[in-house]
């Protein structure tokens, strides 16, 4: 490059961008160094690089986990959907420490619903005569909230959880998190690989999008402890069989957590 002019970095994450100036484009994307960590995990024990790891953390939303939210008003059990938020309090702060993005891939409709089809707005609604997507809770602490609506308190983060600066949010409308979502941009501008995967519910949301992403050539990790369902239990069992047997590997949060020391 001339050394008259002055390089500008072009890209979200260093190791991933371009080096600029008015003579040319350096396109050699240098990457990070490797931070290699072994965790225990099922199938078999995995080694992963944590300069090219993010956890997506999946739907710790009002409506799906609070008791006053959508699924507790129309008769579903959440007390399950809360397991995952001391797990997740217990990891998070380590990633975040370790450089390891944090991405919330959280329901959030638009006012209108031009963005889901009836398919979807059938879900849970199948007389049309219920509660469903984007319509307003009609009794509860949460009253008047709109369904899963982007910036309702009913898609709002459920307490006990917290956003933290440089935490990534990605609103979806689908089961999976990669459809009509710039999730797969995000990972593949900050140079990610490997994805661990936590959230509700871990038969549905969660294991829509770890298959999409194991699809698209992701590494693909579920933490356990950071997992749940509204399900019944056999849900749990299939999914955490079908990950570790076709899609990826099972971590516990705490083989994570002696990972990273």
């Amino acid at each position: 490059m001339n050394a008259g002019n002055r390089r500008v970095l072009l890209g979200a994450r260093p190791g991933e961008q371009w080096q600029v100036d008015a003579a040319s484009a350096d396109l050699v994307r240098t990457g990070r160094p490797v931070r290699r960590i072994r965790i225990a995990a099922k199938p078999q024990a995995i080694e992963i690089d944590l300069a090219r790891t993010a956890i997506v953390v999946i739907d710790m939303q009002n409506d799906f986990c609070a008791p006053g939210g959508w699924l507790a008003g129309i008769g579903v059990d959440v007390s399950g959907a809360c397991r995952p938020i001391a797990a997740l309090n217990a990891l998070l702060p380590k990633l975040r420490s370790a450089d390891v993005p944090v991405i919330w891939v959280n329901w959030g409709n638009r006012p209108d619903r031009l963005n889901l089809s009836p398919a979807l707005l059938h879900v849970y609604n199948g007389d049309g005569a219920g509660t469903g997507l984007g319509d307003a809770l009609p009794q509860g602490p949460l009253r008047g909230a709109h369904v899963l609506e982007k910036g309702s308190a009913s898609a709002a983060l459920v307490d006990g959880l917290e956003y933290a600066p440089g935490d990534i949010r990605i609103d979806k409308y689908r089961m999976s998190g990669f459809w009509d979502t710039e999730l797969d941009s995000v990972l593949r501008n900050l140079g990610v690989t490997t994805v661990l995967f936590g959230g509700v519910n871990a038969d549905q949301c969660v294991l829509a999008t770890l298959m999409d992403a194991n699809f698209l050539g992701y590494d693909t990790i579920l933490v356990e402890q950071c997992t749940a369902t509204t399900s019944p239990d056999y849900c749990m069992k299939a999914t955490l069989y079908n990950v570790r047997t076709c899609f990826g590997f099972v971590v516990s949060n705490e083989a994570v957590i002696e990972g990273l020391a």
